[in-house]
C-alpha cells in the first residue's frame, strides 16, 4: 500500500479539526501537497468524498462528518492501548483541545492547564476562549465547558463540575448617588448591563420572579460587564466565581441577596460516542481538584 491507511486518518483527523490543509501541515510538519495526497488517498480508498472544498474554503461532507466521528474515536483507543501495553510507564501524550467560556477560561481554567502541562509535559492543549458553543465533532474538541441552568442538546455527554449562581452587584461609586434597592422591582430605575449571551438579557429572575431591566449597555462578555461595574456605570448580574474578589475587598457591593437567582451548573461536556481518553480523563481529575472547594460554590 503506497500511503499507511492509520497515518492517512490522523493527518484527515487534523485537517477536520483545524480546517485547513495549510494548518494541519504547520501542525503535523509536513508539506501541504502530503497532506492533499493522504486526502486524495483516503477518498479513493473509501470510493467517497470526504471534504469539500474550494480555492477559500472547506467542510465536511455528510459522510466525512461520519467518518470523522468514527477516526477520532479509533485514534483515542489506541492511544490508549499503547498506553496500556506499555504499563503506564510511558508519559500519556497527544493533544487535548478544549472548548471554555471566555470568563471562566481566565478566571479558573488557564492557571489549572499550567500546572496540569508541568504534570503531563509529552500532552499538548489547544485552549478555545469562546462564550459561543460549537460542534465538537466537527471542530474535535476534547471537552467543552459549559455554564447552564440546563442542557438543550441531550445527545452531548456531560459530567456536572460545580453549582453556583449569579449576583447583581454594583460599585460603591454607583450606589452612593443612585436610588435605593431594595427589592428586583427597584432595578427598573437603574442602567443594568445585559450579558448578550443570556436567554433573556433583560430579564433577570430573582427570587422565583422576573423583572425585565433596561440600561444603555449590552454586550457578550462578562468580563467587559465587570470591569464597567468597576467604573460605576450600573447594576450588574454576573457569576459570582468572577467577582467574588471584587465583593470582598468591597469593590463591589453585593445586592438583592434575599432575591437570589437560579442555581446554575459548570458542565463538562464530551463529544457523543466516544469514549474519555486517558489524557482527558486525567485533565478532568486535574480540574476538579484545581477548581477545590470556594465560596462561590454551593
Amino acid at each position: 500500500m503506497a500511503t499507511d491507511k492509520l497515518v492517512a486518518m490522523k493527518i484527515f483527523r487534523r485537517v477536520a479539526e483545524l480546517g485547513s490543509f495549510t494548518k494541519a501541515a504547520d501542525d503535523l510538519d509536513i508539506t501541504a501537497s502530503t497532506v492533499s495526497k493522504h486526502i486524495a488517498f483516503l477518498e479513493q480508498d473509501l470510493d467517497t468524498r470526504l471534504i469539500n472544498r474550494t480555492t477559500r474554503r472547506m467542510n465536511l461532507t455528510d459522510a466525512g462528518l461520519a467518518f470523522l466521528r468514527r477516526t477520532q474515536a479509533l485514534l483515542d483507543d489506541l492511544e490508549d492501548a499503547e498506553l496500556e501495553a506499555r504499563g503506564f510507564q510511558a508519559e500519556p501524550k497527544g493533544s487535548i483541545r478544549i472548548n471554555v467560556p471566555m470568563s471562566f477560561g481566565l478566571t479558573h481554567i488557564t492557571e489549572a492547564i499550567d500546572s496540569f502541562l508541568n504534570r503531563y509535559p509529552e500532552i499538548e492543549v489547544d485552549l478555545q476562549l469562546s462564550d459561543r458553543m460549537v460542534d465538537l465533532v466537527e471542530q474535535g474538541v476534547d471537552i467543552a465547558i459549559r455554564v447552564r441552568s440546563s442542557l438543550s442538546d441531550s445527545s452531548l455527554l456531560a459530567k456536572p463540575l460545580r453549582k453556583s449562581r449569579n449576583i447583581v452587584c454594583a460599585s460603591p461609586r454607583y450606589l452612593e448617588s443612585a436610588p435605593a434597592i431594595r427589592s428586583p422591582a427597584d432595578l427598573e430605575r437603574h442602567n443594568c448591563l445585559a450579558f448578550t449571551f443570556h436567554d433573556r438579557p433583560r430579564v433577570w429572575e430573582l427570587g422565583g420572579e422576573e423583572v425585565t431591566v433596561n440600561g444603555n449597555f449590552r454586550t457578550d462578555s462578562s468580563l467587559a460587564i465587570r470591569q464597567s461595574l468597576l467604573r460605576g456605570m450600573g447594576v450588574g448580574l454576573l457569576p459570582r466565581f468572577l467577582v467574588q474578589d471584587d465583593i470582598e475587598n468591597g469593590a463591589l457591593i453585593p445586592l438583592l441577596e434575599a432575591f437570589p437567582p437560579q442555581p446554575y451548573t459548570v458542565f463538562a461536556l464530551f463529544p457523543p460516542g466516544r469514549k474519555q481518553p486517558t489524557k482527558v480523563r486525567l485533565l478532568l481529575e486535574h480540574l476538579d481538584r484545581h477548581l477545590g472547594d470556594r465560596p462561590y460554590w454551593e
